[in-house]
């Protein structure tokens, strides 16, 4: 006598069969689920997208150069004293005409006084301008700082803040441009103002640090200092 042992298949079909209720066969036959086909592809389920784990980083933060001038347009570089506005034009011929005479003292008459005084350095100064001048000097009588005034007007210039309160023709013209972008013709004009010396020593703050002079759209006299 052969007995037959059910494959494992039929034993599970058998354990699912008891351990469920019974059902009427057009119930279980609405209950199977169809297979595909051995050649039809089975379906892909569509993979949930995965969020990016990547964070975008910010630009990179490049410290600024102390003094260095702000990353704009280079202002255009002035020499036809024809451009000044006349009241502009006027005052720095008296300056130069004062400076050439040698005579420090002709210079207060185009000082402005009172709130807007003409500022001659970068701190308050204290008694007479006229004396502070001469205390600038290499010399007692104040020659060598009308020396340097005479050559930073002689410079090009540059017309800054146009339209603003601010306005200003100044002197000379690489207070406004860095240091380092200067041109070979440009070097020898500041080397007119500076020893080659200075020109290093400026090279490590990036910008022009010696005397410089600015006028007002109206003539007034507004500065002439240095860098201290």
């Amino acid at each position: 006598m052969m007995i037959t042992v059910p494959t494992l298949p039929a034993l599970c079909l058998a354990a699912l069969l008891l351990a469920t209720p019974a059902h009427a066969f057009s119930e279980l036959q609405e209950a199977q689920v169809e297979t595909p086909a051995e050649d039809e592809p089975a379906m892909e389920l569509p993979q949930p997208e995965m969020p990016s784990l990547e964070v975008p980083l910010p630009d990179p933060i490049r410290p600024a150069m102390p003094g260095a001038s702000a990353p704009e347009a280079a202002p255009r570089v002035l020499y036809d004293v024809m451009l000044l506005p006349e009241p502009v034009r006027r005052i720095r011929e008296l300056i130069m005409a004062a400076c050439k005479a040698g005579d420090v003292e002709a210079l207060r008459a185009f000082l402005s006084t009172g709130a807007n005084a003409t500022q001659l350095s970068l701190s308050a100064v204290e008694g007479d301008p006229i004396e502070h001048l001469k205390s600038l000097s290499g010399d007692d009588q104040g020659h060598e700082i009308l020396a340097i005034l005479y050559e930073v007007l002689a410079a090009g210039f540059v017309h800054l803040d146009i339209g603003t309160d601010n306005e200003i023709y100044a002197w000379p013209y690489f207070l406004a441009i860095p240091i380092d972008d200067l041109t070979p013709p440009q070097r020898v004009e500041l080397f007119k103002l500076v020893t080659a010396g200075d020109y290093e020593e400026m090279k490590a703050y990036g910008t022009y640090i010696f005397f410089r002079v600015g006028i007002s759209p109206d003539g007034e006299w507004e500065f002439f200092v240095g860098g201290e």
